[in-house]
């Protein structure tokens, strides 16, 4: 481990590939990794990092392979989040850690909770995309039909797939550089409630680093994210035995609240949470609130 500052921390994956880290909040704090979401990076984190502190947590996010600073992993599954994890948490000297993943962090939150059972302390997986071609799933109703095309780019193969989100991206990133609020331009069927909190300046100011990382990345850790999650995510589901919370929201059309609620079916044990007022993205004035859980679990 060779740490720069506290948001590039480099770490070496099991495989020899180079992973890089971030640390927010409270050095003392309890551990808790947050997964980004797809496409999204290390950076990814409240736009005032003083308020993980005061939550007594210690924040750790990365890049995903092929994301950022991070190295390239092709071919991986979701599965294949739990060794660059363990990675991670070895070189910090953390023994036993929350996990929280939202949107396409949250597959591999659950994988985490199913594989490292002995450090994982809780999980919650918020606007978790669900397995493709569950039984008893129809995957794209109520999705926006943009996210459709995208899967579509996915299903059809990498060679399809590159292409297309290298100008996705290099068009978000001019958006970004203009108006942070414009990240997924304006054709998207956005609820409400999510394009208040992309419209936050704090929000927006986070949103410019994130996207500039993501530019400098490339497109390839987005690529290989949504083939992993197109094809088996290489664990089950039933293999999950630690307490986990899947948070959904109820009008949420990046991955629609039938996605939630079918993880909250699948997932042994779930608490299941539904936002009724809110969409895909967490409002951050509730940062503390939705951390307690993770902290300190149940009362």
């Amino acid at each position: 481990m060779a740490p720069d500052d506290r948001t590039a921390i480099r770490v070496t994956a099991h495989d020899g590939r180079s992973l890089c880290a971030a640390e927010w909040g409270d050095p003392a704090g309890v551990p808790v990794f947050q997964l980004h979401g797809t496409p999204g990076g290390r950076l990814n984190r409240h736009p005032d990092p003083a308020r993980y502190a005061e939550a007594g947590a210690r924040v750790i996010t990365y890049d995903r392979p092929g994301y950022g600073r991070s190295d390239r992993h092709p071919g991986r599954t979701v599965a294949d989040v739990v060794p660059d994890v363990q990675a991670i948490a070895d070189a910090l000297g953390i023994e036993r850690f929350a996990v929280t993943g939202g949107s396409g962090g949250g597959p591999h939150c659950l994988a985490v909770a199913a594989r490292m059972p002995d450090r994982v302390l809780r999980a919650r997986c918020v606007v978790g995309v669900a397995p493709y071609g569950a039984d008893g799933l129809d995957f794209f109703a109520g999705m926006d039909p943009l996210n459709v095309r995208e899967f579509g780019w996915a299903l059809a193969g990498e060679d399809a797939l590159v292409p297309e989100l290298a100008r996705e991206l290099a068009e978000m990133a001019a958006r970004v550089a203009d108006d942070p609020s414009k990240a997924l331009g304006d054709d998207w069927e956005l609820d409400e409630a999510d394009r208040a909190v992309m419209a936050r300046a704090d929000v927006g100011r986070v949103m410019r680093e994130t996207t500039a990382e993501l530019a400098r990345g490339g497109p390839y850790g987005w690529v290989d994210d949504d083939l992993a999650f197109t094809r088996p995510w290489g664990f089950d589901l039933a293999e999950i035995r630690v307490p986990v919370e899947v948070r959904y929201g109820a009008r949420d059309v990046l991955v629609p609240a039938a996605h939630g609620a079918w993880l909250g079916r699948h997932v042994p044990g779930a608490r299941v949470v539904v936002e009724n007022g809110q969409g895909h993205l967490a409002d951050p004035d509730r940062v503390i609130e939705l951390l307690e859980w993770l902290v300190r679990g149940d009362p």
